[in-house]
């Protein structure tokens, strides 16, 4: 099996690092491809990938898979062993809504800490927002309740669904209750994380709209 993931620029895709993420650290083989976003012919590639004309795409062969939580859920079935969702039916269950839940949700603090992973951490919180405050409450609330040191024990597809978040609430210096703290610094700190960001800081695609947030 040979897998290929096209994903966008590492500083700004975070969709893109779900699925990158958890196959990096469930040692799942792949080759990738960054087609830089919004550059001339960049879509046009994509949509011989896939009909969203969209990042990320996981190639199986001549199969092509869209949109990051399909992605997860074909990598479970391809690789049985590797613990994308827990064994648990009832834990599995509650880390498929987790993942609808970061996928469709939190927009008021998605846009008020856009996701860049290059930028350097802030010196002070950046203030929130009433709705974007609410946001940053549940969202605790989902790593307060970590089952050891992720949210279900070992690596899985929840905690490669929240890593983007994990980013912006680093980035942004928001202030966080220690369980929660916690749970961030041990995202931070997974090498295929910080590979990732390496990654990003080396690139010489810049979007100024993004920069400038």
């Amino acid at each position: 099996m040979t897998l290929k993931l096209f994903i966008g620029n590492k500083a700004y895709s975070s969709w893109s690092l779900r699925p990158w993420l958890l196959m990096r650290a469930l040692n799942i083989p792949f080759s990738e491809e960054v087609v830089p976003l919004y550059v001339e012919g960049s879509r046009e590639k994509m949509l011989r990938e896939a009909p969203t004309g969209k990042v990320p795409v996981l190639r199986d062969g001549d199969l092509s898979v869209w949109d990051s939580l399909a992605i997860v859920e074909y990598l479970a079935e391809v690789f049985p062993d590797k613990n994308i969702w827990p064994r648990d039916r009832k834990k599995r269950a509650r880390a498929r809504s987790l993942c609808a839940e970061m996928h469709s949700g939190f927009q008021a603090l998605r846009q008020a800490c856009p996701t860049n992973f290059r930028r350097a951490r802030r010196a002070a919180p950046l203030p929130l927002d009433a709705a974007a405050q609410a946001d940053l409450a549940r969202i605790q609330a989902i790593f307060s309740q970590a089952e050891g040191e992720f949210l279900f024990s070992d690596f899985g597809a929840a905690d490669a669904f929240f890593a983007p978040v994990v980013t912006r609430l680093d980035i942004y210096a928001l202030e966080l209750a220690p369980a929660a703290r916690a749970y961030c610094d041990r995202i931070l700190a997974l090498p295929a994380f910080r590979q990732w960001r390496e990654d990003a800081r080396a690139e010489s695609w810049v979007i100024e709209k993004w920069e400038n947030l």
